[in-house]
């Protein structure tokens, strides 16, 4: 089996305890996920089978869209609901406007700071692993793009902390926890997440996810390889060439794109070529699928 399935992740599980799922129902151990949703959030979360692990670099660079709900008035460790309560604030004091204008603000590139408690590591060490010895060390930043943020429905008060839902869209290694911090350290007040959906990663929507329950009972559609990529354009090559692009070879490029799938005679998409950096008029396999 190779393939793509695109899973509605539950909350309360990590990305990888899906992983493992699904692993164990098809039958597989070649599964990996394109992007870590935390226990907190829920949506999509697509997952690369077999062969298609081989591309899940190129789907982890697909830009997100996320709606998230932020609290104005606790801040904790984690960045969200679920961590230490470091500070709170019973009085939070805001506007609609304060808050539209903040957001306006963060739209575009912005150095952002990534929590303590991430995967990201620093001299070969999880930043997790630190912050749970206790051990301090500078938080790594790192230039991320804001395409757009915009405010759902109005500010809601409850005993003194406002709750707002926000809906962004963001480049490949925006924490949304650490982008809902930030905002908060606008309007002045400590500010955590306190729900995530991811509703779209590149185009997998949250329309073509399914549940575990639909990936144990079979009801699901496996993508192929060349339907999770469908920003990139093929080219059909005969069986002279394609025994050639099996060998690794380099060819001349027909397409002035940087990046192309090769498809065979039978349709199957066996590798993914790029622009050769020594001659741009060949390509290189970048990706190699049989």
């Amino acid at each position: 089996m190779n393939g793509i399935i695109v899973v509605d992740k539950p909350k309360g599980i990590t990305s990888r305890d899906v992983v493992n799922e699904v692993s164990r129902i098809i039958g597989i151990k070649r599964v990996g996920h394109t992007g870590t949703l935390d226990p907190l959030a829920t949506g999509v979360l697509v997952l690369c089978i077999g062969k298609a692990t081989k591309i899940s670099d190129l789907i982890t660079n697909y830009n997100k869209e996320y709606i998230a709900e932020v609290t104005v008035g606790i801040g904790t460790d984690t960045l969200d609901i679920d961590g230490t309560v470091l500070k709170e604030v019973n009085d939070v004091d805001i506007s609609k406007g304060q808050v539209l204008t903040v957001l306006k603000g963060f739209i575009g590139i912005y150095n952002q700071e990534v929590p303590k408690y991430s995967a990201v590591k620093v001299s070969g060490r999880k930043l997790y692993d630190y912050a749970r010895n206790n051990i301090t060390i500078e938080l790594p930043k790192r230039e991320v793009e804001i395409y757009d943020l915009s405010l759902i429905g109005d500010l809601e008060d409850i005993g003194g902390k406002i709750i707002f839902k926000i809906k962004c869209s963001v480049s490949k290694g925006t924490y949304i926890r650490s982008l809902i911090r930030d905002i908060g350290l606008k309007l002045g007040y400590p500010t955590c997440m306190s729900d995530l959906r991811r509703t779209k990663q590149g185009y997998f929507t949250i329309n073509d996810c399914y549940s575990l329950d639909n990936v144990a009972k079979g009801d699901y559609k496996l993508l192929t390889l060349d339907e999770a990529l469908p920003n990139l354009k093929s080219i059909s090559v005969d069986k002279d060439l394609e025994k050639n692009i099996r060998n690794g070879s380099i060819i001349e490029k027909t397409l002035d794109d940087n990046m192309i799938k090769i498809i065979n005679p039978d349709g199957e998409l066996i590798a993914i070529y790029q622009t050769y950096n020594k001659d741009v008029t060949k390509a290189k396999p970048y990706k190699m699928l049989i």
